[in-house]
Order: C-alpha cells, then sequence, then structure tokens
C-alpha cells in the first residue's frame, strides 16, 4: 500500500501480533531505565523516552477511536491529528502515566481487533490527506508500523 505511512515496516508481519507484542517490546526496551535516561534527549528538538511513550499513549486513543468509528459507520472520513501540537504538553505527563496508559489502551485495542471479523477487516474509510480508499485493517497495519518505527527508533538510544 504505497503512500500509507508505516505499513512497509511491517515486511510480511502479522500487524496484530505486532500490536499485541509491542507492550512486552516496549518493557523489554525501558527495562531498567534511569529517570535521566527518561528524560535525556537524543539531539535537540527531539522527544526523549516519556515524550515518545506519552505520544505512544496519544496515539492509541486516535487509533482506538478511528477503529470504532470505521468498525460502526459506513465508509467514513477519519480525523487526522497533528501529533506536534498534541506534544506541547507533554511536560504534565510523567512517565509512569504514559507508560500506563498506553498499556492499558492498547490491551483494549488489541481486545477489539482480535474480536473483529473477516468482513469487518474490509469495511472502508477515506483519510482526508492520503485520499483514496483504506480498511479497518489498513489502520491495524498503520498501527503496527507506527509501533516497530518506535521500537527501532527506541533500540538505538
Amino acid at each position: 500500500m504505497s503512500g500509507v505511512p508505516y505499513v512497509g515496516l511491517l515486511e510480511g508481519r502479522d500487524a496484530a501480533k505486532v500490536i499485541a507484542e509491542t507492550p512486552v517490546r516496549l518493557g523489554m526496551i525501558l527495562d531498567g531505565s534511569s529517570s535521566a535516561e527518561i528524560e535525556a534527549r537524543p539531539a535537540p528538538g527531539k522527544w526523549n523516552v516519556r515524550e515518545i511513550v506519552a505520544h505512544l499513549a496519544d496515539c492509541e486513543i486516535a487509533w482506538g477511536w478511528r477503529l470504532r468509528q470505521v468498525y460502526g459507520e459506513d465508509h467514513v472520513t477519519i480525523q487526522p491529528f497533528e501529533q506536534d501540537a498534541w506534544a506541547k504538553v507533554y511536560d504534565a505527563y510523567s512517565f509512569e502515566l504514559a507508560w500506563t496508559t498506553f498499556k492499558a489502551l492498547r490491551a483494549w485495542n488489541v481486545a477489539f481487533v482480535g474480536a473483529i471479523t473477516e468482513a469487518d477487516k474490509k469495511k472502508g474509510y477515506t483519510h482526508p490527506e492520503r485520499g483514496g480508499d483504506e480498511t479497518l485493517w489498513t489502520l491495524v497495519e498503520i498501527m503496527a508500523g507506527h509501533d516497530l518505527h518506535h521500537l527501532a527508533g527506541l533500540k538505538r538510544k
């Protein structure tokens, strides 16, 4: 699916399995990190670990809404969001709150994805910035690819 962000990162992996495994994989990367490591910026203007985890929690809210909107409506146009605008308040979130929120919301969304049928996966939507038709399963693939993107970035730190 050219033009759809992150999907190419899956390289044939099962998107549902990737999203289910992400909290465990992320936990292994973060385990034993000190407060200083969590707050350190890899470069000027780049997010630290706490902010990345807050971003993942924010995205999980967006993914959850989008999944349910596409599931519950006929060919809806989903709402894009501006991650940098949302990031302006990340100082309000502790690492612990961001991590707990991400894990809880991800578990909720994994259960949802596990309950949808093959017919549900084909339900279509339009993304206003990309145009064209995408499916509910496209959303799951984007989630999974987004996870892989951030997991790879955190491993390099």
